[in-house]
């Protein structure tokens, strides 16, 4: 069965996304289960990540990923949403700033995260 989890801000309404188990369970678990979670919206190039105060560690980290896709970075203890190209991509794909664990994908376009903006408050409900 898939968990749905749903974006919300002030620039961007609602926008759903799917955890994705299979890849890091552990931490899909930690973020379903503090739900709901929010922070204030920060940019690094196409990336919009907030701290949101949780502890939990590297499982199946990948510092290259997909657009569209959400991940969990440790040393911030932070969301990251990626959307388009960051400051470390090499070539036509996201790069976080150091390992992450991807734990969902955002249904739909991803791009509407450029209208977030820089000190807005973010938050993650379950969908």
């Amino acid at each position: 069965m898939s968990r749905r989890i749903r974006i919300v801000s002030r620039s961007i309404g609602e926008v759903y996304a799917e955890l994705r188990d299979e890849d890091n369970p552990k931490t899909c678990e930690a973020i379903w289960r503090s739900l709901p979670i929010e922070g204030i919206a920060r940019r690094w190039g196409d990336e919009v990540y907030f701290d949101v105060g949780l502890n939990i560690g590297l499982e199946n980290p990948s510092q290259d990923v997909e657009v569209g896709d959400i991940a969990f970075w440790p040393p911030g203890r932070a969301v990251c949403i990626f959307f388009g190209l960051t400051p470390m991509s090499r070539c036509d794909k996201p790069r976080a700033y150091s390992p992450v664990n991807v734990f969902a994908r955002i249904m739909g376009d991803p791009k509407v995260f450029r209208r977030v903006e820089e000190g807005e408050r973010i938050r993650i409900e379950r969908g």
